[in-house]
């Protein structure tokens, strides 16, 4: 059966992001997960998480500016500083947190700077993180983004990401597979995850179009989380979407799976 985490920056939008640990346990999750935990004092996120109970299963890198639309730094070549010292930062509240794996965004690359360049610095960046993240004991994720959400993002295809994991050479660099830009971008869902199992470190979901809840759209959801279990994926399923209407109701679909 299906691990579920909440995404707290999707789900429980209703409360403060602090309150959102404590509904997301009251609603039966056991773990959670987030884009990022960096503007929160980490004492209180530290006793939040604690007393909470919940594992926290990942967040994100920084990624610049998010409300002005950056969305990632890892191929900037301008910025491979603050893109470096922003893995230790991330390394620091994973421990703290004791969250095993972080993701990065790749970014939407300036439009000056040529697409090998980006590439390049893309890769050099990762193999960077994935090596600094491996001797603190984390798991480094990469994740591509749809273009229509993201119009953009230098990295939207799981066969992109696989050929730079394969080109970074590290073992500690695993793809995020989130079916909703999957799906958006290129289907074959089913014989992707299956295919590509080994070398996939954490799942995603949302339906499409919408970016709603399961059973509000396109994709068959009850085949393929029982594909899941068919494949032997004992990872996390993050549930990382908008609810079509209040969060507690969008529960709906995931009692086949209690």
């Amino acid at each position: 059966m299906p691990r579920f985490a909440a995404n707290l920056s999707f789900l429980f939008t209703e409360r403060p992001f602090l309150e959102r640990f404590g509904a997301a346990r009251g609603a039966g999750f056991a773990g959670v997960e987030f884009h990022f935990p960096y503007a929160f004092d980490r004492a209180a996120l530290a006793e939040v998480v604690l007393t909470s109970g919940l594992d926290v299963v990942l967040f994100n890198l920084p990624a610049g500016d998010w409300a002005a639309g950056e969305r990632g730094l890892a191929c900037h070549p301008r910025r491979i500083a603050e893109f470096q010292d922003g893995v230790g930062l991330a390394i620091e509240y994973a421990k703290l947190l004791g969250c095993p794996r972080v993701n990065c965004q790749a970014g939407i690359a300036p439009p000056e700077v040529a697409v090998e360049k980006a590439r390049e610095t893309l890769a050099e960046n990762l193999r960077f993180a994935a090596a600094v993240t491996q001797r603190a004991g984390i798991e480094l994720l990469v994740e591509p983004l749809n273009t229509r959400d993201t119009p953009g993002f230098f990295l939207s295809t799981s066969k992109a990401a696989l050929v730079l994991i394969e080109q970074v050479g590290h073992a500690n660099l695993k793809l995020q597979y989130d079916i909703y830009h999957a799906q958006v971008m290129e289907g074959d869902l089913a014989q992707t995850l299956q295919r590509e199992l080994a070398r996939i470190g954490h799942i995603q979901l949302a339906d499409n179009p919408g970016r709603h809840e399961p059973g509000t759209g396109e994709i068959n959801f009850p085949f393929l989380l029982d594909h899941l279990d068919r494949i032997g994926y004992a990872g996390w399923v993050g549930c990382e979407y908008q609810p079509s209407t209040t969060t507690e109701a969008s529960f709906n679909w995931m009692k086949a799976w209690k």
